[in-house]
């Protein structure tokens, strides 16, 4: 590994860790500020049952008594260590109640994820090699479509068309497995438009270099073409879109489990909303920023090990593409 890489590595990290930091603290000043108080709300309301020396004690194990300055610095201590707190409205741990819910979560947003893959990647194959008469110009408003239209919305149709009319999966069974693909499907075809036009934009610069010329001469069919010679280099930019669209499809998930009934953590931030239960707020709101902290974060060290002609200078930043790399990367083609 060069010192070039290491060093963009670390200022990564450092860059990283500084907005990590930062989303913790506005989190906590967002939480804090949020009208009403949550001890009036929850500890104090008649329906939980408790007692004035147990609210006095869950207000000291909380540290509600003192000062915000303290109450921050105590809570993102606990927080680097795993610590997540006690839940107000239950009291018990945070971690418990997320661990409970979130692998519902984590299925339903890779299998979104996935499904966003194949239909970019469907999208973005028919608009090279399908002819115009079988709808080329077609596949390419797909992306604008799907982009114009809420996931929630798409959601309520499938349910409608798939669950109430056709009868593949029951709403009263949201973890069944057609229940979840359809809702995959509609987390996955939103953020499948963004990836597919930058997929698309990038095929028709690479169909144009040389080196895609030189594989053509050879006599090579579109479908070997496409995934030997232009579905690499126009796929890196996609890792980047791909990182940047995370944030949508945690969010999105939040939303789709809320439409298909799914236990996940959706519906455990509405409860929390609605209960203002800060602790677990708090740690969902952090952990959905340091997962996407992370994730953008290894896409910017994948990069440059990706992409051969990407240099990186002592100052981190990429070096242009020049008539050297692109005959270099034509020569490759031709051995290839």
């Amino acid at each position: 590994m060069t010192n070039p890489y290491l060093n963009y590595a670390g200022k990564r990290l450092i860059q990283a860790v500084v907005v990590v930091l930062l989303a913790y603290v506005f989190t906590f000043i967002v939480v804090s500020i949020l009208p009403g108080d949550p001890i009036t709300n929850v500890l104090r309301n008649p329906q939980n049952g408790f007692t004035e020396a147990e609210i006095q004690e869950i207000i000291a194990a909380q540290g509600l008594d003192k000062p915000v300055l303290v109450q921050l610095s105590n809570s993102f201590s606990h927080f680097i260590i795993g610590d997540l707190g006690i839940s107000m409205r239950t009291n018990r741990p945070v971690s418990t109640l997320i661990a409970d819910v979130l692998p519902s979560t984590l299925i339903l947003a890779f299998t979104g994820l996935v499904v966003a893959l194949l239909l970019a990647i469907t999208i973005a194959y028919g608009t090279r090699f399908l002819r115009k008469e079988f709808g080329q110009g077609l596949l390419r408003g797909f992306p604008s479509l799907f982009l114009s239209v809420p996931n929630f919305v798409i959601g309520l149709v499938l349910i409608h068309i798939f669950g109430f009319q056709l009868g593949l999966f029951r709403v009263i069974k949201p973890d069944s497995f057609w229940a979840t693909f359809f809702a995959a499907l509609a987390l996955g075809i939103p953020i499948s438009a963004q990836i597919a036009e930058v997929l698309i934009a990038n095929l028709d610069h690479e169909a144009g270099q040389e080196y895609a010329a030189v594989a053509r001469s050879r006599g090579l069919s579109q479908m070997r073409l496409f995934a030997k010679h232009l579905l690499k280099p126009s796929s890196l930019p996609v890792v980047t879109v791909i990182a940047l669209t995370i944030g949508e499809l945690l969010g999105g998930s939040l939303i789709t489990e809320a439409v298909f009934g799914r236990n996940g953590v959706g519906s455990l931030v509405q409860r929390s909303v609605s209960t203002q239960d800060l602790p677990v707020l708090q740690a969902i709101v952090s952990l959905a920023a340091v997962v996407f902290v992370v994730v953008n974060l290894l896409a910017d060290l994948a990069y440059p090990l990706l992409d051969p002609r990407v240099k990186l200078l002592g100052s981190a930043e990429r070096r242009p593409v020049t008539a050297d790399d692109n005959s270099a990367v034509l020569s490759q083609a031709v051995k290839s």
